[in-house]
């Protein structure tokens, strides 16, 4: 069907038909391989070759458009390589490794022993309903118009799914289908094989022969991991240890970056848990514990401060319990708290809190208590409103000489009676107690807390803005300049007494180290992690000699941005060892403790290497299950080495000519020239590749880019399954064609910032890319039509100039990865300049040869973005050899900016003169004052044009200009100082004048409004004159102009020549407004024109 066919048919029509042209070209490229890349003989030299890659997402299910949108910057800058003649090696993989699978199946499970098989959920039945996930954190969030009645399919696609089965119903799965989903390796096999399908459709120029899976499913990649393993312990970089780390009681395992549902990136926070013995009697409620020492258990991060303690806090409507520790102390505190002890080793049995009375806060007030270090030998607890029972234990220590909260607390409870009432806390317990000073901060005192509640006018511990900002100021200071006043470590630095203070008290039995995680993390199994010590192996990330080579790797690496640069950097400073092993989920065993499973993040930073081999060993096979020349215990270590490590030709029965060929792959394709992910992952992942690479590879094959994106919002709102507003990759290719995702994609945006993917603008690119291929169908239809012989016109040079700069342009934004910019300067503008050029060329018609060269050209610069739609006009359209994709980047000649200048003037220019002739049209139907108005129909017509050119500023205006060129700096594009020009232009211009008061008030506005023009545009807004001559850019087009104005006559005229100048009769005055760059117009009738020419010649003879 010819496109031309389809313009007054439905909009779907011509998505259809950028779907049919997708499926052809991509049949076409698949038929001749065109994205498989070999090898050559000898090593790349710079520029011959590009090896990019991507993360390999986790096939816990379908990929969707935040996946295309950081794989498009990969793919786009490979198709550009590809276009320029590089050899290009584009792979892809899937990853399989950790619990989210293990953790979706085992969910699957628990539903149908809940609810059946096929699971019959509570929410299939009619009631309310929000549009949101179980999860609280989100609910609450929810808008009131998304909430909802009942549960469907097409609801479950919205994403208004709570159960495993119910998601796994939203990719249209039907009941049985999913029931085999309960065994994780059934994932294996069903999601990566659409994963291939859906980014084929998205015409990935992918070499699919290097394509695998991760895990111990396939036997390649798992000898692979291995080995990797195997040499990091035999260079010292794994150990095994006793350390703190994020853990899932529920999987019974250390829980990864990649094994969270929330909270990535999160680490454990460790404080100093100081031991409050509770002194006897006991109260009543605590009577049962008498014989054990019990303790109020108060987590601290500045246990430099507790010398100063006045009393300690608890929260009155809090929930506590006395939990046993060892047989012969108990810790009071919250259950949260003791769980996380619990998997510390500090539970009587191990992972398992043994509560032993619950309480509460009000069970709490008035306890004695003996507290570490403090001067104070008892002190009370006393009620405090503002404590979170989420951080820390619910008891907090109370040192008002240096903690703002602490202070007004204390405060409250010392001015008002009535607070102490409530509470029933007696006056000794409080009014005796005064502030301690312990620090000495410069800027605060020896009481900090209380200087600046004061200098802040804190009224109350509930004035929580206020404290916050007193914290801030205080804290920091604190540590940085802070002096001890007392103590074993009295004239100390605070930064140097805290480690030691620290020390003494966990040493001396006063103190007990305490972690939990920073934030609160959810595992991909539903259950709240703790901080566990366990004793598992750990990767050394952080070691110093090992930073410093991941710093030059770092120093050597382009990121495209100093965001991202900055993000390593902060992510090199605090990286420290890594747990490795996990005892669940899938992956691969630790070679020399089977016990164990390579975790999810460290079985993923070299295998860049293992793409360079992988269709050898594999046979094209992702699962590497296929019958192929290579067995995989052939793949010895030793083998290994010889290829990636620069070993010794290794003992083997695999043909030397493989061995080689293998090696030779590698050696072609490393390094890999740049690696795309979204900006999370510096802070894990991208910085392992680093660290692992520079401890394997030599300098030489370190990596060379990493470019970091934000995430993508869809219809500027986030993308998310709990509101609805999710896409897959599947549904936006069935939705627009693949080229109109590709085009959206593009123009989402290129910075570190989240990126915009718009349904508006694929709509669109739907409609631009179907109406270009009609218009170039119907030109090709109509050649005789254009104009032959070389380009020769004014309107020819400057679409000619235009596409030079296209040409230029887009190859900039291209290598520096700026797509967006691409996708302006490519398309946009380009086709902007055509639609200008055909205007132009009137009756004369269009060039044909750069009618051609036009389609060539657009078609190549779109090749990255749009390769469907540019492979079709090629092959289809252009009917010309080879394949797009290969063609080559566009011959560009030299851009001209003199003449884009010219032409701007000109475009410029004639929407000047259109405003101009309808004001003075509209000036001619006014009639004059106190007559009627002229009907439009009856007005004489304005049929003659009389444009005038200043070309050159003289007199005080050049004074001015040459005074603020004198005064602007070229580099920095900024003016000196306004008093400095003022004076200048005062001096130079202004008390020279006869009449200072009147040439002030013209002098002025000009001047301001050259500066502003300048630091708009630069330097040349400043010249005396424009670098083309406006009358000869005019006068050659001079017809063009007039067919834009609609006038019979027009004259191009000198406002410096008095002759020209006399042509304007009665409207003389408004030629004194032309200036260089903006020309000034009188139109008149045609009797009015004869008349003043009349007269001029009587004044004349």
């Amino acid at each position: 069907m010819s496109t031309n066919q389809i313009s007054a048919d439905k909009p779907r029509t011509r998505t259809d038909l950028l779907v049919n042209v997708q499926k052809k070209i991509q049949e076409y490229w698949d038929e001749h391989k065109v994205f498989e890349a070999e090898a050559g003989q000898v090593p790349a030299r710079p520029g011959d070759k590009f090896f990019g890659n991507f993360p390999y997402p986790y096939m816990n299910g379908l990929l969707h458009l935040g996946h295309a949108f950081t794989l498009s910057k990969l793919e786009f800058a490979a198709a550009y390589h590809r276009l320029c003649g590089r050899n290009v090696l584009l792979p892809f993989a899937f990853h399989c490794t950790g619990m989210p699978i293990k953790a979706s199946a085992d969910k699957l499970n628990r539903e149908i022993a809940q609810f059946g098989n096929p699971p019959k959920f509570p929410s299939e039945e009619e009631e309310p309903t929000l549009d949101a996930p179980a999860d609280s954190t989100e609910a609450s969030a929810t808008q009131p118009d998304k909430f909802k009645s009942k549960r469907s399919k097409a609801a479950a696609k919205t994403g208004t799914v709570k159960y495993q089965w119910e998601i796994m119903k939203s990719y249209g799965l039907t009941d049985e289908e999913i029931a085999k989903f309960r065994d994780p390796y059934y994932w294996l096999s069903y999601f990566p094989p659409l994963g291939k399908e859906d980014l084929k459709a998205f015409g990935l120029g992918c070499d699919w022969r290097r394509s695998f899976i991760t895990t111990d499913r396939n036997p390649f990649y798992d000898s692979f991991v291995q080995w990797q393993m195997r040499k990091l312990l035999n260079l010292g970089k794994i150990v095994k240890d006793n350390r703190y780390t994020i853990f899932s009681p529920l999987d019974g395992q250390p829980c990864a970056d990649h094994d969270r549902a929330s909270g990535e990136g999160v680490q454990p926070q460790e404080y100093v848990l100081i031991k409050m013995e509770v002194q006897q009697p006991f109260p009543e409620k605590l009577k049962s514990l008498e014989g054990r020492k019990v303790f109020l258990a108060a987590a601290t991060l500045r246990p430099e401060t507790m010398y100063g303690q006045t009393n300690c806090w608890v929260l009155p409507e809090g929930n506590y319990g006395a939990y046993e520790i060892n047989d012969t102390d108990v810790f009071i505190l919250t259950e949260r708290a003791a769980l996380n002890l619990a998997y510390q080793k500090l539970s009587r049995e191990p992972e398992k809190p043994s509560c032993l009375v619950k309480l509460t806060g009000y069970d709490l007030i008035g306890l004695p208590l003996k507290s570490p270090l403090a001067f104070n030998e008892v002190i009370y607890s006393l009620p405090m409103l503002t404590i979170l029972t989420d951080k820390g234990t619910g008891i907090v220590t109370s040192v008002p000489s240096d903690s703002p909260d602490d202070y007004m607390a204390l405060h409250d409870l010392i001015s008002k009676p009535a607070l102490r009432a409530k509470y029933g806390v007696k006056d000794e317990w409080v009014l005796p107690f005064k502030v301690i000073p312990i620090i000495n901060i410069p800027e605060f005192g020896d009481k900090s807390a209380e200087t600046v509640c004061t200098n802040l006018q804190i009224k109350s511990q509930n004035d929580k803005d206020k404290l916050a900002e007193a914290k801030k100021l205080t804290y920091l200071k604190g540590f940085t300049e802070g002096t001890m006043l007392v103590g074993e470590f009295k004239g100390k630095k605070v930064q140097e007494a805290k480690p030691l203070i620290k020390a003494q008290l966990v040493d001396s039995g006063l103190g007990v180290l305490y972690s939990e995680p920073e934030k609160k993390v959810m595992s991909r199994s539903g259950d709240e992690c703790v901080v566990a010590l366990t004793d598992q192996w750990y990767i050394t990330y952080g070691e110093e000699e090992w930073k410093k080579l991941a710093e030059e790797c770092l120093h050597m690496m382009n990121t495209f941005s100093t965001e991202t640069r900055n993000g390593f950097e902060h992510t090199l400073s605090w990286l420290n060892q890594w747990a490795c092993s996990r005892s669940f989920g899938l992956g691969t065993r630790i070679p020399w403790d089977e016990n164990f499973l390579v975790e999810s993040l460290s079985d993923s930073t070299l295998y860049m290497a293992f793409y360079t081999v992988a269709h050898i060993l594999q046979s094209g096979d992702m699962y590497g299950s296929g019958a192929g020349t290579i067995r995989p215990d052939q793949m010895t270590d030793a083998v290994w080495d010889f290829i990636f490590f620069n070993g010794s030709e290794p003992k083997s029965d695999i043909p030397l000519s493989i061995l080689a060929k293998m090696k030779q792959e590698f050696e072609y394709w490393y390094p890999f020239d740049l690696r795309v992910s979204g900006k999370d992952l510096i802070q894990n992942h991208l910085t392992f590749c680093i660290y692992n690479h520079v401890a394997l590879l030599p300098k030489h094959h370190w990596p060379r880019g990493f470019r970091c994106n934000g995430h993508l919002m869809l219809n500027s709102e986030k993308m998310s399954k709990s509101t609805g507003n999710f896409m897959t990759l599947r549904q936006a290719i069935e939705k627009y064609s693949t080229d109109a995702t590709r085009f959206a994609l593009a123009d989402a945006g290129d910075g570190m910032d989240d990126a915009n993917f718009v349904s508006d603008t694929a709509n669109s690119a739907v409609l631009r890319l179907t109406k270009e291929i009609a218009w170039m169908e119907e030109v090709l239809a109509a050649e005789s039509a254009l104009r032959g012989g070389e380009p020769s016109t004014y309107a020819d040079r400057v679409f000619a100039n235009e596409i030079n700069f296209a040409i230029r342009e887009t190859e900039k934004s291209y290598e520096a990865f700026m797509f967006r910019e691409a996708l302006k300067t490519g398309f946009y503008d380009l086709q902007a300049a055509r639609d200008e050029y055909r205007f132009s060329c009137g009756a004369g018609g269009m060039n044909r040869e750069l009618v051609m060269k036009f389609m060539d050209v657009q078609t190549r610069l779109m090749v990255p973005i749009c390769p469907h739609y540019a492979e079709h006009v090629w092959a289809n359209i252009l009917k010309k050899s080879g394949f797009v994709i290969k063609a080559g980047w566009p011959v560009a000649g030299e851009p001209d900016a003199t003449l884009r200048k010219a032409n701007k003037y000109l475009q410029d220019t004639i929407v000047l003169m259109r405003k101009l002739l309808q004001k003075q049209e509209a000036g001619t139907k006014r009639g004059k004052k106190g007559g009627a108005a002229v009907s439009a129909s009856s007005a004489p017509k304005l049929s003659i044009g009389l444009i005038y050119v200043n070309k050159l500023y003289d007199g005080w205006k050049a004074d001015c200009l040459n005074i603020l060129r004198l005064k602007f700096n070229i580099e920095t594009r900024s003016f000196l100082p306004n008093e400095e020009i003022d004076s200048a232009i005062n001096m130079g211009v202004i008390e020279r004048d006869p009449d200072p008061k009147k040439m002030k008030k013209e002098c002025m506005p000009f001047v301001r409004f050259k500066k502003d023009e300048a630091l708009k545009v630069g330097p040349q807004a400043l010249d005396l004159m424009l670098p083309f001559g406006e009358m000869e850019v005019l006068i050659e087009n001079k017809e063009l102009i007039k067919r834009q104005l609609g006038v019979e006559q027009l004259e191009i005229l000198d406002a410096r020549n008095p002759n020209d100048v006399e042509k304007a009769g009665s409207h003389q005055h408004l030629v004194a407004q032309a200036s260089p760059g903006n020309p000034a117009a009188v139109f008149m009738t045609e009797a009015d024109f004869v008349s003043i020419g009349a007269q001029n010649m009587a004044i004349a003879g």
